[in-house]
């Protein structure tokens, strides 16, 4: 039994995206299963909910500005979605193929591949993507030692000490890339792809490792088990915000500063009134948070995880509008290609159930590291320089409909080598100063959907145990 004093207590959320939302969900779920006094204040800098989560509904048309989906190995989401009574609408991709694109050729990525990693014989043997000295070169990852993989070091640097230059430039980065959105050179291993380091050690070999062990990254490769909503993944944003009973929602209203009085944190509002609050969680970018605390000096070392600027551009056409013969359903493009977009996912294909049968829906990536100018261009010359790209690949002969530029400035978080250092670093300092504050979010501990509700739950746990361990007990 629980026993807690009548006293209400206050925890704030700041920042609405899938963390912070999802952070408030447990608050109030927590609250309710441990009849906790709690009040819950969400506060979000901008007019609607979601961060980069945004669905676009028009003319029977379902198109994702931001992600489009989710890998759920450990059924995270379904089990959020269960919880909001919306399990009923996780639908999958339709299967088809990944291509990569180098200079004007599009292969297919060999069958067995896990990230862009060749984990079977003859499907890669069979690949006209790599020369028959790269593939041996590849195959040497079964017989060289294993790798030092105690120290953090870069991704790129590992790949290419397993499975050389040709493999890595003209597959694996094409693949890892789009997933992080960083370049593999400053990426840490053991921050994006800890399991390659734990296979290599384990069993000699990366290939060996991941034909053996039953991981994630044995799972199947990164498109066969996407999974979305069928209204879109605004739909789980909805679906949280109508939950959140015993919260109060603040929208177009930013923190300015975080501050202590006596025992109460006091938060102050650009609107310039102040809330009293017993405990928070940031859930905004990390250059958002040190903001936060920058009177007291706190969380500096988060200064030093790099961001990245992408944009995503959403182009509609007729049906017919795809003039080469291509059985896939996306590509990836290599650094050695003359192209500035960096993948496209051919969505009518994917999702057929959001896409009408007499359209065709691409969707390209623009902003590759180290060439991010392109983001800053106009929505006119962004989708020229797309169409172009596109137009050399696929055949297009025909203009857009229609065109949908979204930009994501300074928001993908570079997971660089030292960044779990990095991290803990700024959390030791901040629970000294503020024991009952939580930093969450996709700058920390993960970046997919799946890692940010995780972290939003953990936080959400620690808070509570916080404020109300004196006047808990068994």
């Amino acid at each position: 039994m629980i026993d807690v004093t009548e006293q209400k207590r206050r925890v704030a959320v700041i920042g609405g995206g899938i963390t912070g939302l999802t952070a408030a969900f447990y608050l109030q779920q927590q609250a309710k299963d441990q009849k906790l006094p709690l009040e819950i204040v969400l506060i979000e800098a901008t007019h609607r909910l979601g961060g980069k989560i945004q669905t676009l509904r028009k003319d029977n048309l379902i198109i994702e500005r931001g992600p489009d989906s989710f890998l759920d190995q450990e059924r995270v989401i379904e089990e959020l979605a269960k919880q909001l009574g919306m399990e009923d609408q996780i639908i999958s991709k339709v299967p088809g193929k990944t291509y990569v694109a180098i200079n004007k050729q599009l292969s297919p990525i060999p069958d067995g591949s896990i990230l862009g990693i060749p984990t079977e014989i003859i499907p890669f043997a069979k690949s006209d993507i790599i020369s028959w000295s790269g593939k041996v070169r590849a195959a040497c990852d079964l017989l060289l030692p294993p790798s030092n993989v105690k120290e953090d070091q870069s991704l790129g640097g590992f790949l290419r000490k397993r499975f050389g230059e040709e493999v890595v430039e003209n597959l694996i980065e094409p693949v890892v890339s789009g997933v992080y959105s960083g370049d593999i050179d400053q990426l840490s291993l053991h921050e994006t792809l800890p399991n390659l380091a734990e296979a290599c050690l384990k069993h000699r070999s990366v290939i060996r490792g991941i034909q053996k062990e039953n991981s994630q990254l044995k799972e199947g490769t990164l498109e066969s088990t996407s999974r979305t909503f069928k209204h879109g993944l605004e739909s789980l944003i909805f679906a949280l915000e109508k939950s959140l009973e015993m919260a109060v929602i603040y929208k177009g209203v930013r923190v300015e500063s975080i501050s202590k009085v006596q025992d109460k944190i006091i938060l102050l509002l650009n609107n310039q009134n102040s809330i009293p609050v017993d405990g928070v969680i940031v859930a905004t970018p990390h250059h958002v948070a040190t903001k936060l605390f920058r009177h007291e000096g706190l969380l500096k070392s988060l200064l030093d995880i790099p961001v990245k600027t992408v944009a995503a551009v959403s182009m509609i056409f007729s049906d017919s509008a795809i003039k080469k013969k291509f059985d896939g359903d996306g590509f990836v493009v290599s650094r050695n290609s003359d192209y500035s977009i960096t993948a496209c996912s051919l969505t009518h294909r994917k999702w057929p159930h959001a896409i009408p049968e007499d359209c065709a829906v691409l969707k390209s990536y623009v902003g590759r590291s180290g060439d991010e100018s392109i983001v800053e261009l106009s929505d006119n010359e962004i989708e020229k320089v797309v169409l172009q790209d596109l137009q050399g690949m696929l055949k297009i002969d025909e203009k857009p409909i229609n065109t949908i530029v979204s930009r994501f400035k300074d928001s993908m978080p570079q997971y660089t080598i030292g960044h779990w250092k990095r991290v803990e670093q700024a959390k030791k300092e901040l629970h000294a100063a503020y024991p009952t504050i939580r930093l969450a979010g996709n700058s920390y501990e993960g970046i997919s959907l799946n890692d940010c509700i995780v972290q939003g739950e953990k936080a959400a746990t620690e808070v509570l145990a916080s404020i109300f361990q004196t006047e808990l007990y068994l």
